[in-house]
């Protein structure tokens, strides 16, 4: 069963086979040898549409995820479930569904045994391209990942098909083509895609032939060259019907439509279509070359009108674009019978000389109209053009791209019948495929002129700081703003002596790496600040966004300000702060100077009271030493209170620095109750504390900390003065919040605050208080 899979026997076949086999394991209890088989009838059903749906092994008899439960609980079938997750993994790349194909792929990496079996090559061939598949969307990282491991598998079937071309060469140039795909090594994937198809071929692999047309189809639908790709879609269905893979076909159908039904009945509104013999070579390389080759959007009007007239019998023409909803005529072509006459022109369809049904049908379907005899009777014949115009014969082709219609090109021969014979419209079918794409490239180049023009008249204006370098660093082209900004002269860029890598400082080289990384996977990196080195040694600050630009070598486009105004301002900004702060303390201690000055009193009324008991303990006719001593070290004690006092005070007042230093939480809370004792006992305010047992340390400014907690309790006491408060209670609580954080909270009995206060509390100046600043919680 595992050789008629791998070489692509009709999948009927293959499953009467394998159910054959099924149920001669199971009547002899074969048990090993029953899964192993299972495994692989379950992707013969898949691929034959037999399951509900594409993408997954259940039907009403089979459940994935208990099947794998199964495996992965005995050790015995470690080889049955290795195949097992290969087989998914096959089926989850052809049903589209790559993420889930590689987890399978891993699943059955980590169960690989030694033997070279049809199975082990599957699984090089599915992973491999599973990961190509992968790679378009895949971030900078998953991408190197995903190329990695595909370069690997890639060794592997190249080793193969060297010892045994007929079995793997296919396999392996289909990995190949993949690479190149993802390299942009387009002509080589081309070739690549080709060699594969026919080699599979050439040794009777239909599943891998039809594998590898999709692929190709995948591979030119995304360059926009719709025609080859359908081409290679109709080869990749018409293989999987051969290998008998209906479930695969349905899926094709229902991504393309038009893959599964019959080609319309010729009619006289009937899309162009001459086989390619019926050309000749020379005509349709001087066409294509003609009108691809052309990127200026008026020169490929012109030629695009001449060589459609030339080449399909027509003695007039119009190229029509699509401009936000409406049709527009851009040009129009005339001939006398001698000479090609091309004007441009904007007019509007609506009201113009030209069969509007014809154009707007054409615009509307995406298909090509041809009237061999306009005004005989059909489904246009009653347009007013054909009833006031002489025109016979009428062809309008729309010119598409990835689905989007480009252009109309209406032509017409008021002379005769049955001009655009089928030789003739079969150039103009291969002229529409490149002029669509011509004419999107030269839409795009136009686009990029206008943006390349903007960031021109930006530099120029040195408004900001404008750099253009290569990844590496070196600086190609840079305004006066930037130059000025790192005191750098035009002398020294023509030098190339300016690196953009050497003017920054190492503490702020990962910044620019990093952005340097986001730009190779995004192809631009966000706003980041940095500093530069001026030519003097100085540092200038500044804020910095880059997007990439196209070409080879790589380079980016660097917008730079100069913040060195702005970090002025904020220093600024910051002193004044400071100096606010510890005016704000000095008013606070002004109101409590009363307190202070009470608090002051009771150590030093202590120490008059010590000194004078030591004194007298002294002066006794037998001195007692001890009680004396006793009273001096009250004294030395008192003292030191007081003088704890005034340092606090100090501190608060004092212009210094903060500094950061590890303390105890309950300490700042203590000192600051203390200052706050007498201020609390005047008003009557009952105190209550719940402190954490343990003093948890935090790291913090101690006269930061403590302005808070002081300014926290003032307004507290201020807030429960209001007539008819009662009780008056005050509450400080401090508690571990998680690992890493300490909750200390101040609750009052006062009447709190309105939601819109609540608001505002910490805007500066914002206060409720008749003679308050509005700058404690600021």
């Amino acid at each position: 069963i595992t050789d008629l899979l791998a070489t692509g026997e009709p999948l009927d076949e293959v499953q009467r086979e394998a159910e054959a086999a099924l149920e001669f394991a199971r009547q002899a209890r074969f048990g090993v040898v029953a899964d192993s088989i299972t495994g692989q009838l379950r992707l013969i059903r898949t691929l034959r549409g037999l399951t509900p749906q594409f993408v997954s092994f259940n039907d009403a008899e089979f459940d994935e995820s208990r099947f794998e439960q199964h495996l992965a609980e005995d050790p015995g079938l470690r080889v049955v479930a290795c195949w097992y997750w290969i087989r998914k993994l096959q089926a989850r790349f052809l049903a589209g569904a790559y993420a889930s194909a590689i987890e399978a792929a891993e699943n059955a990496r980590r169960l690989l045994w030694m033997p070279t079996t049809f199975e082990l090559a599957e699984y090089q061939l599915y992973a491999a391209l599973a990961r190509a598949a992968l790679c378009d969307a895949a971030s900078a990282t998953e991408r190197t990942r995903h190329q990695e491991a595909l370069a690997a598998h890639h060794r592997q079937l190249q080793e193969w098909a060297k010892n045994c071309p007929a079995n793997f060469e296919d396999r392996a140039v289909l990995v190949a083509a993949e690479i190149a795909r993802i390299e942009g090594r387009e002509t080589d994937a081309m070739r690549l895609y080709e060699r594969a198809i026919a080699a599979a071929r050439a040794n009777g692999f239909v599943h891998n032939e039809a594998l590898a047309s999709e692929l190709a189809a995948r591979f030119y639908s995304a360059r926009g060259i719709e025609r080859i790709a359908q081409f290679y879609l109709r080869e990749a269905r018409n293989g999987y019907l051969r290998w008998g893979a209906d479930g695969k076909v349905r899926q094709l159908d229902q991504l393309h439509p038009p893959l599964g039904t019959d080609e319309p009945v010729p009619d006289a509104r009937r899309t162009i279509g001459a086989p390619i013999e019926h050309l000749e070579l020379a005509t349709v390389l001087k066409v294509s070359e003609s009108v691809s080759g052309e990127i200026m959007l008026e020169k490929l009007i012109d030629m695009l009108l001449r060589t459609a007239i030339e080449h399909a019998g027509a003695n007039r023409g119009l190229l029509i674009l699509p401009r936000g909803g409406e049709l527009s005529i851009e040009a129009e072509a005339n001939t006398d019978g001698h000479a090609v006459t091309v004007q441009l022109r904007e007019a509007p369809v609506a009201g113009s000389p030209l069969p509007e049904s014809v154009v707007h049908y054409a615009a509307r379907t995406k298909e090509s109209v041809i009237l061999d005899d306009a005004p005989a009777a059909g489904p246009f014949s009653g347009d007013a053009y054909f009833r006031e115009q002489r025109a016979r014969s009428v062809l309008c082709l729309p010119l598409v791209k990835q689905g989007s219609l480009v252009a109309l090109l209406y032509l017409e021969n008021s002379l005769a019948p049955n001009v655009f014979t089928p030789a003739r419209t079969a150039v103009l079918k291969l002229l529409a495929s490149q002029a669509a794409m011509a004419l999107e490239s030269s839409r795009l180049y136009r686009e990029l002129q206008e943006r390349e023009s903007k960031i021109r008249r930006l530099v120029d204006a040195n408004v900001v700081g404008v750099l253009i370098s290569h990844l590496d660093g070196q600086v190609v082209e840079a305004n006066d703003a930037f130059l000025d900004m790192v005191g750098f002269t035009r002398d020294d860029l023509a030098s190339g002596r300016i690196k953009w890598t050497d003017l920054t400082p190492p503490e702020w080289q990962a910044v620019s790496r990093r952005a340097v990384e986001q730009l190779r996977a995004t192809g631009s990196a966000d706003l980041f600040e940095k500093e530069y080195f001026r030519k003097d040694g100085t540092r200038v600050p500044a804020l910095v966004a880059a997007a990439a630009l196209a070409g080879t070598p790589a380079e980016t486009v660097a917008f730079v300000v100069d913040l060195r105004e702005r970090k002025a301002a904020d220093e600024a900004l910051l002193r004044a702060r400071e100096e606010l702060a510890r005016v704000t303390r000095v008013s606070t201690l002004g109101e409590l100077a009363a307190s202070i000055a009470h608090e002051i009193n009771q150590p030093l009324a202590a120490v008059a009271t010590y000194a004078g008991a030591a004194l007298q303990w002294l002066g006794r006719d037998t001195p007692n030493v001890d009680r004396a001593r006793d009273a001096v070290e009250r004294t030395v004690q008192e003292n030191e209170h007081a003088g704890k006092i005034v340092s606090r005070v100090r501190a608060l007042v004092k212009k210094v620095p903060s500094r950061t230093e590890p303390l105890g939480i309950n300490t700042v809370v203590l000192e600051v109750l203390e200052m706050t004792r007498n201020e609390l006992q005047r008003d009557g305010i009952s105190l209550k504390t719940e402190l954490s047992a343990d003093n948890p340390l935090v790291l913090g400014d101690r006269v930061q900390l403590q302005q808070v907690l002081l300014n926290l309790v003032l307004n507290a006491v201020e807030a429960m003065r209001q007539p008819g408060i009662s009780p008056r209670e005050l509450s400080i609580t401090s508690r571990r919040e998680g690992e890493n954080e300490v909750f200390v909270e101040v609750r009052d009995s006062g009447p709190g605050f309105e939601a819109e206060t609540l608001d505002r509390i910490f805007d500066p100046f914002f206060t409720t208080k008749p003679d308050g600043m509005g700058m404690g919680l600021s």
